[in-house]
C-alpha cells in the first residue's frame, strides 16, 4: 500500500549532473560525502554499542528522544500513534542508542462501534524488545532498489533501456517509453495504487499490472507508485531466473550476516513480530482478522508475500547494518555489496525538475516530513505505512530506525510522522556544532512557530563605510524557516533588511541581497561581511524565524564585530565580554560536556555587556515563542534560544 505522506514546501536543489555512459552513471564532479571519504580512506566501520560520546553525540539529547518517543504512546492527539516502537540511533560506526518501548503485540481485534482496542489478557500481550521483528512495508522498497542498482552494475539491466525491453508485455497501453529509471524515481506515470489482489490467480494480478496505462506521460511527472517496485521485481525476476526473495538472501541479507531481514518469515517467528491490524472490511480490502506474522499490504500478500514494493520483515538492528554499509560506500566489513558510485547514485537527486520530491534510485531524499533536521539534500530514506523507516545523513555520518507498528489495531488511529520527526530532530540535535573559535556560539534553537532574535548595542554609523563581519552557519527548512540580518534607525518602530556576503572555505562569495538565509548551508561556518547604512543610533538583530511544521538544524552566530575604518564599533572579543560577563535570568544548567569542549547554559533571556572605547552598552538576545503547532511539539523542543554550541 501507498505510504500515506503529506509533501513539503519545495526544496533546494542538489547541483550534481548525472551522465550516462555505456548503460551504466556516473556522477559529474561532486563533493564527497562521508560514504565517498570513508571509501577512499578504506575505513569501513561495522556496527558495535558505545556510549554517545564515543559516537561524538551529546546524551542529553538522546535521552530526550526516547522520552518524546514515549509521549506517542499515548493520545497523539486522541489515540495512540503505535502501540510500541524499537529506536535506533548512531554515528560512524558506534549505536548509542538502542530502545524498545511499549508493547509488540497488545490488541487482538478493534472494535469499530466504540472506536477502541480489544486487548489481550495482559499475560499474553507480548512487550517489545530490541530484536522484535517488524513488517516494513514501503520500507521494502529499498532493497528491490538495491538489487536493481547491482544488476545495473553487472550489466543485466540499463537505466536508461525502456522496461519493455526485458517485459515485452509492459510496452502496453501505452508505457513502451517508461524506462528503469523512471520505475526508481516514480516518474512512470503509473497512479499510486491498484487492487491487484482481487484478481484471482497471480498471473491475471500481472497482467493487471502490464494493462495499466499511465495517468500522466512518462518522465513528466512525480507521483509515488507501488506498481513501479512491482514492475521493477518483474524486471529483476526476468533478467537473474531468480525469485525475488532469493535474490534478497543471496545478495542482500546473506552477505551482511542479516539473519532476522526475509520475506515470510517462518511461524516459529511470530512471537518475536510486531502485531500489525486487525484487517477487515471496510477499512481494509481484505478480511483476515489480526494480521500478524504475515504481511500486511494487501497487493503484497496476494502476491504471495514476495513483492517488490512490500513484504520484507526486519529487525533495528539489521536495518542499522543495511544503512551502515551504505554509509560505507556499499561495504560492511570484508562484504561489498555496491561500488561507491553506486551508492552516490542512489543518494543523488534525479528529481531536480519536480521540486519537493527529490528522489535518488529508490530512495527520497531531503525530505522534511519524516526526516525532520536531519533532512539535507543528501540525506536519505524511507517510510514504510506499518509505523517504520530509514534516515542516513551522510553529511554527519549518522543513521536512525524508528521501528513502529502504527497501525495495530487499526490504521485509522494514526495520521502524519510526528514521531519520526521528533526523533529525527533530537537526532540532529545530538551532533553538536562547533563554534570556530572559542566554545561558545548564539543558538537560535529548533522550536517551530517560534521567534529567536540577537540584538546587538546601537552604534554609530554616521562616519561611513562600517561593516559588520561574523561567523555565520544555518540549516533551515528551505523558505519556509528564515533567518535575517536587520537594522533600525528609530528604536525599532521600522526594521530593515542588511544585504550581506557569506563565503565558505571551500566556494566562492555568495550574495544576500535581501539580507536573509535559509535552507541548506553545507553545514560548514561562513565568514559573513555586511556593509551597515549610516545612522547615529543604528540597531542590528538577527531575527529567526520558524513556522509550525517542520525545522532544520537552526543558525549560529558568532565572532561578531562593526567596525570603519577609524577603529572598532563592537567586538564580542574584547576581554570581559566573552562567557564570564554573561548573567542569566532564569534557571539553566550545564550541557552535557563532548570530549571535555562543551559547556555553556540555556537561557530565556541573557546579557553580555560590551565596553567599548569610552561607554558601555549590552548585547541582547531574547527567544520569543508566538505558538505551539501541538502538544507532542511541546514536548520535542525547546522553546529556548542557547548561549553554547553543540
Amino acid at each position: 500500500m501507498a505510504d500515506e505522506t503529506a509533501r513539503g514546501l519545495t526544496r533546494r536543489q542538489l547541483g550534481a549532473r548525472a551522465l550516462a555512459l555505456g548503460g551504466a552513471l556516473t556522477l559529474a564532479p561532486f563533493a564527497a560525502g562521508p560514504a565517498a571519504a570513508a571509501a577512499d580512506r578504506g575505513h569501513r566501520p561495522t556496527l558495535r554499542y558505545g556510549t554517545p560520546e564515543r559516537a561524538g553525540l551529546l546524551g542529553t539529547h538522546l535521552r530526550r528522544l526516547v522520552t518524546d518517543a514515549e509521549a506517542f504512546l499515548g493520545p497523539s492527539p486522541e489515540h495512540p500513534w503505535y502501540a510500541g516502537a524499537v529506536l535506533l540511533a548512531g554515528r560512524g560506526g558506534t549505536v548509542a542508542l538502542h530502545e524498545p518501548i511499549g508493547m509488540a503485540v497488545r490488541y487482538r481485534a478493534y472494535d469499530e462501534k466504540t472506536d477502541t482496542g480489544v486487548e489481550f489478557p495482559a499475560g499474553e500481550q507480548i512487550p517489545m524488545t530490541r530484536d522484535t521483528v517488524f513488517d516494513l512495508a514501503s520500507v521494502s522498497k529499498l532493497f528491490t532498489s538495491i538489487l536493481a542498482v547491482q544488476q545495473i552494475e553487472r550489466g543485466a539491466v540499463d537505466l536508461r533501456a525502456p522496461v519493455a525491453r526485458y517485459l515485452p508485455e509492459f510496452g502496453r497501453a501505452g508505457k513502451e517509453a517508461v524506462t528503469v529509471r523512471q520505475l526508481l524515481t516514480h516518474t512512470s506515470g503509473f497512479r499510486a495504487w491498484i487492487p491487484l489482489y482481487k484478481a484471482p490467480t497471480y498471473e491475471e494480478k500481472i497482467a493487471l499490472v502490464y494493462d495499466e496505462r499511465p495517468v500522466s506521460p512518462p518522465g513528466t511527472a512525480y507521483l509515488y507508485s507501488d506498481l513501479n517496485l512491482i514492475s521493477l521485481q518483474l524486471v529483476l525476476e526476468k533478467v537473474t531466473g531468480r525469485p525475488l526473495d532469493a535474490l534478497l538472501r543471496e545478495d542482500i541479507t546473506g552477505p551482511l550476516g542479516m539473519s532476522r531481514t526475509r520475506y515470510n518469515p517462518p511461524a516459529s517467528w511470530r512471537d518475536r513480530i510486531a502485531a500489525t491490524e486487525d484487517a477487515r472490511a471496510p477499512w481494509s480490502g481484505l478480511d483476515r482478522g489480526l494480521v500478524w506474522g504475515e504481511v500486511h499490504d494487501e497487493n503484497a500478500f496476494g502476491l504471495g508475500g514476495v513483492a517488490g514494493h512490500a513484504g520484507v520483515f526486519s529487525c533495528a538492528w539489521d536495518l542499522a547494518v543495511l544503512g551502515r554499509t551504505l554509509l560505507n560506500g556499499g561495504s560492511y566489513g570484508r562484504e561489498r555489496i555496491l561500488r561507491p558510485e553506486s551508492v552516490e547514485l542512489m543518494f543523488t537527486d534525479f528529481n531536480t525538475g519536480f521540486p519537493g520530491d527529490e528522489h535518488g534510485l529508490g530512495f527520497e531524499l531531503y525530505q522534511h516530513w519524516y526526516m525532520g533536521a536531519m533532512a539535507t539534500p543528501r540525506t536519505a530514506g524511507h517510510t514504510g505505512f506499518t509505523g517504520t523507516s530509514l534516515v542516513l545523513d551522510p553529511t554527519t555520518d549518522s543513521f536512525l530506525v524508528v521501528l513502529g507498528n502504527s497501525v495495530h489495531p487499526v490504521r485509522s488511529w494514526r495520521s502524519g510522522s510526528a514521531p519520526r520527526v521528533a526523533a529525527a530532530n533530537n537526532l540532529a540535535r545530538a551532533v553538536p556544532v562547533r563554534p570556530p573559535r572559542g566554545r561558545t556560539a548564539w543558538f537560535s534553537g529548533m522550536a517551530g512557530s517560534t521567534t529567536a532574535t540577537l540584538t546587538l548595542p546601537a552604534l554609530d554609523t554616521t562616519a561611513g563605510g562600517a561593516r559588520l563581519r561574523c561567523a555565520l552557519w544555518w540549516d533551515t527548512e528551505p523558505r519556509s524557516d528564515v533567518l535575517v540580518l536587520e537594522a533600525t534607525a528609530d528604536g525599532g518602530a521600522t526594521w530593515r533588511p542588511v544585504p550581506f556576503t557569506a563565503e565558505r572555505r571551500d566556494t566562492g562569495p555568495e550574495e544576500h541581497p535581501d539580507g536573509t538565509a535559509t535552507g541548506w548551508s553545507g553545514r560548514a561556518w561562513h565568514r559573513l561581511t555586511a556593509v551597515l547604512p549610516e545612522a547615529s543610533r543604528l540597531t542590528l538583530r538577527w531575527r529567526y524565524t520558524t513556522d509550525r511544521l517542520y525545522v532544520g538544524r537552526g543558525a549560529y552566530v558568532d565572532g561578531l564585530r562593526a567596525e570603519t575604518a577609524d577603529g572598532v564599533l563592537f567586538d564580542e572579543a574584547r576581554p570581559g565580554t566573552r562567557p564570564a560577563s554573561r548573567r542569566r535570568a532564569g534557571r539553566g544548567r550545564p550541557t552535557e560536556r563532548l570530549g571535555g569542549a562543551e559547556r555553556g547554559y540555556s537561557l530565556k533571556t541573557a546579557f553580555w555587556t560590551s565596553f567599548g572605547p569610552s561607554k558601555s552598552s549590552c548585547f541582547r538576545l531574547s527567544s520569543r515563542l508566538t505558538t505551539l503547532s501541538s502538544a507532542w511539539f511541546l514536548r520535542a523542543q525547546s522553546t529556548r534560544a542557547f548561549f553554547f554550541a553543540g
